[in-house]
C-alpha cells in the first residue's frame, strides 16, 4: 500500500492529465458559478416585491412581472448547468481513456515479477472502477466542491449584507461543521481505500473463480469457494456500512446545524421586523438566500466524501504507474555480428525478490541449432531458468548470452523477436486461432501459419466451424489441453526465433504425436536452438543432449545414453518422469463419463 499523501498533494498529480482540458473545465465552473448567482438572485426579487409592491396601493402588475422575472432566472439558471454538462462530460471522459490506455500500456510494460505480486482483480478495479470514479469526479465533484464553498461564501455576504445579527447565527452553524468535516476527512480517507482494496480482492476472486470452474465443480468445493467469496463480501459489505454511517453522521451534522440556525434566526428575525430594525422584504429575503446557501451546505458532506474517494482512487492508480520496470532496454543496445543462436549460461543465479536463491552459478553452453533437454525433480528450477533467455526475469547474478552478447544487452523488442517461448501452462486470447498462431509474426503469411499449424500437428483447425478464423473463446477453454498446447506451440514456431525455449509445451501429447512434432521441429527448424523441460522420457530420447538440475546447480551434462551409465540421480530422475500425456481436460471428461455410468448402473 502506499504511503499517505495529503489530499492536495494526491491531487496535483492529475494535474497533467488534466491540463488539456482546463479551458473547458474552467467554462463548465464559471456555468455551474453562474447557475449559483442566478439562483441567489430569486430571493433578491422577492425582496423587492415584497417591500416595493405587496403593500396597500401597491400596482398588482408587478406581481405578474415579478413572477416572469423569477421565471426567467430559473430557466436561465436549467441552463447553465445543462451548459455545464455540455462543458465537461467530453473532455472528462476523454482523460478517463487516456488515463486507462497508459495504465494498460504501463502493465503491458511492467515486468513478471510485478504480476506475480498483484492479484489481476486489484488492477481491474484500478483500470475500471477508479478510473471511472475520477471521471464522474471530475465532470461533477471538483467543480460543484468549488461551486458550492464559491455559492456558501457569497451568499453569506449577501445575508451579512441584509441582516449581520441573523448572519452571524448561521456563520455560528458553520463552525462545527468546518471541526467535524476535518475529523471526517481522516477517518473517511482510511475506510475509503480499504472498500477500493476489498473490492479489487473481491474481483480476483471472481476472476479466479471463473477461470477454475472446472477444478471446483470436478473437485466439488463450489460450497467451500461459496463460503470464501461469501466472507470476502460480507468484509466488503461491512467496510460499505462503515462509510455509509461516517457520510449519515456528516449528512445529519450539515443538516441539522444550519436548520437549527434558520429556526433560531426566524424567531431573531421577526423581533427584529417588529422592532423597524428590518423590513419584512429583507427578513423575506434573507430565508430564501438561507434557503438557496443551506442547500449546498447539505449537499457538501457528499461532495466531501466523494473528493475524499477520488484521492483514494488516484492514489491507487499512481500506485501502479510509480512501479518502476526492472525490465528494460539499454540506452545503446547491441547485437551479435552474425545472429546463428548460441545459448550460453555464464554462472549465472537467479532468487526471487521474496525468498532465497533459485539458481546458483549456472555455466551450460547450447550450440547453435543443438535442441538441449533439461530434467530435474520437481522444485529444481527448470522454468526459472528457461525464463531468463526472454528476459521475463532477470539473473541476479553472471549472465545469459546469446551469440555471445549478454540478454540484457540487446534492446527487448529484438530480443523477443530471437528468442520465441511456449509454456505447459499455455495461455490463448479471446480471438481467432489465426490471432493467436500469429501473435509474435501478425505479418506473416498464411503460408507460414499453415506451417506452424502442420509443425505443432494442429490439423484440428481446419476443422472448427470457422476454420483458423473460429473464435475461440476465453482463455481458449473451449479446446481441450491437448489442442491448446498444439496452438501455443505453434504460434511459438510461427516467430521463426532463433532461439526456441520450452517449457514441456508438449506435456498433453500422446507419444506417437511427439515424435511427429519433434521430427517436423528437426526440419523446419533445424537451425534453431531449442532448450526444452522435459517431464517424459520420449522428449529427452529426442534431444542431442541433456543437462540434469539437482538443487538449483547443473549437476552434469551429456547425451541421454551417458547419463544413464553415469548418473544414478539422473536414473532416479527419468524413472520418476511420466510416460504418458498429462491432457488434464481429457481425463477430467473420462472420469466425469465413468461416474455418470457407475450412476446409471
Amino acid at each position: 500500500m502506499s504511503k499517505q499523501t495529503s489530499f492536495f498533494t494526491s491531487i496535483k498529480r492529475l494535474y497533467p492529465h488534466v491540463r488539456p482540458i482546463i479551458p473547458r473545465l474552467l467554462l463548465g465552473l464559471v456555468s455551474a458559478l453562474l447557475a449559483s448567482v442566478v439562483a441567489l438572485a430569486i430571493p433578491q426579487v422577492l425582496r423587492v416585491l415584497v417591500n416595493d409592491f405587496l403593500k396597500p396601493g401597491g400596482a398588482g402588475s408587478a406581481v405578474w412581472i415579478s413572477a416572469v422575472v423569477i421565471l426567467l432566472l430559473g430557466l436561465a439558471e436549467a441552463g447553465l448547468v445543462a451548459l455545464r454538462r455540455f462543458f465537461v462530460i467530453n473532455p472528462a471522459t476523454t482523460v478517463e481513456t487516456r488515463m486507462r490506455v497508459s495504465l494498460y500500456d504501463h502493465l503491458q510494460d511492467l515486468s513478471v515479477a510485478f504480476h506475480d505480486r498483484w492479484g489481476s482483480g486489484q488492477l481491474l478495479s484500478r483500470a475500471m472502477s477508479d478510473l471511472n470514479f475520477l471521471r464522474r469526479w471530475m465532470a461533477f465533484g471538483a467543480i460543484m466542491l468549488v461551486v458550492t464553498t464559491l455559492t456558501v461564501a457569497i451568499g453569506v455576504g449577501v445575508m451579512f449584507a441584509m441582516s449581520w445579527q441573523l448572519a452571524l447565527i448561521f456563520l455560528a452553524a458553520a463552525l462545527p461543521i468546518m471541526v467535524y468535516s476535518f475529523r471526517f476527512r481522516r477517518r473517511f480517507s482510511l475506510v475509503a481505500r480499504l472498500s477500493q482494496d476489498q473490492a479489487g480482492d473481491l474481483a480476483t476472486t471472481v476472476e479466479e473463480s471463473v477461470h477454475g470452474i472446472r477444478v471446483l465443480k470436478a473437485f466439488g468445493r463450489s460450497r467451500e469457494a461459496l463460503e470464501n467469496f461469501n466472507g470476502q463480501a460480507e468484509e466488503l459489505r461491512q467496510t460499505e456500512i462503515a462509510k455509509a454511517k461516517q457520510q449519515a453522521e456528516l449528512s445529519l451534522v450539515v443538516t441539522l446545524l444550519p436548520e437549527l440556525a434558520l429556526g433560531v434566526g426566524l424567531v431573531v428575525g421577526i423581533l427584529l421586523a417588529s422592532t423597524g430594525e428590518m423590513s419584512i422584504g429583507s427578513l423575506v429575503a434573507f430565508f430564501a438566500t438561507a434557503a438557496v446557501v443551506a442547500a449546498p451546505v447539505e449537499f457538501s458532506g457528499m461532495l466531501l466524501a466523494m473528493a475524499l474517494t477520488a484521492k483514494s482512487a488516484l492514489d491507487r492508480h499512481f500506485e501502479v504507474m510509480d512501479t518502476v520496470n526492472t525490465i528494460t532496454s539499454p540506452d545503446r543496445p547491441r547485437s551479435p555480428a552474425e545472429l546463428r543462436g548460441g545459448l550460453r549460461f555464464d554462472h549465472a543465479s537467479f532468487a526471487f525478490d521474496d525468498g532465497g536463491p533459485l539458481l546458483h552459478d549456472i555455466t551450460l553452453d547450447i550450440r547453435p541449432g543443438e535442441t538441449m533437454a533439461l530434467v530435474g525433480v520437481t522444485g529444481s528450477g527448470k522454468s526459472a531458468l528457461l525464463q531468463l533467455v526472454p528476459r521475463l526475469y532477470d539473473v541476479t547474478d553472471g549472465s545469459v548470452n546469446i551469440d555471445g552478447v549478454d540478454v540484457r544487452d540487446f534492446s527487448v523488442e529484438e530480443l523477443r523477436t530471437v528468442v520465441a517461448v511456449a509454456f505447459e501452462d499455455t495461455t490463448l486470447f479471446s480471438s481467432s486461432v489465426r490471432d493467436n498462431v500469429l501473435l509474435g509474426a501478425p505479418d506473416a503469411s498464411d503460408a507460414a501459419l499453415d506451417e506452424a499449424l502442420d509443425v505443432a500437428q494442429a490439423h484440428f483447425a481446419y476443422s472448427l466451424p470457422d476454420g483458423v478464423d473460429t473464435l475461440i473463446g476465453e482463455e481458449g477453454l473451449s479446446l481441450s489441453g491437448g489442442q491448446r498446447q498444439r496452438i501455443a506451440l505453434a504460434r511459438a514456431i510461427a516467430a521463426k526465433p532463433k532461439v526456441l525455449v520450452l517449457d514441456d509445451p508438449l506435456s498433453a501429447l500422446d507419444v506417437n504425436t511427439e515424435e511427429l512434432v519433434e521430427a517436423r521441429l528437426r526440419k523446419v527448424l533445424k537451425d534453431t536452438t531449442t532448450l526444452i523441460v522435459a517431464h517424459r522420457p520420449s522428449t529427452v530420447a529426442l534431444a542431442d543432449r541433456v543437462a540434469l538440475l539437482e538443487d538449483g546447480r547443473i549437476a552434469d551434462v551429456g547425451t541421454h545414453t551417458e547419463l544413464l551409465a553415469r548418473n544414478a540421480h539422473y536414473r532416479f530422475v527419468i524413472a520418476s518422469l511420466d510416460e504418458g500425456p498429462k491432457d488434464l481436460d481429457s481425463e477430467l471428461e473420462n472420469e466425469l463419463d465413468e461416474l455418470e455410468q457407475e450412476a446409471r448402473r
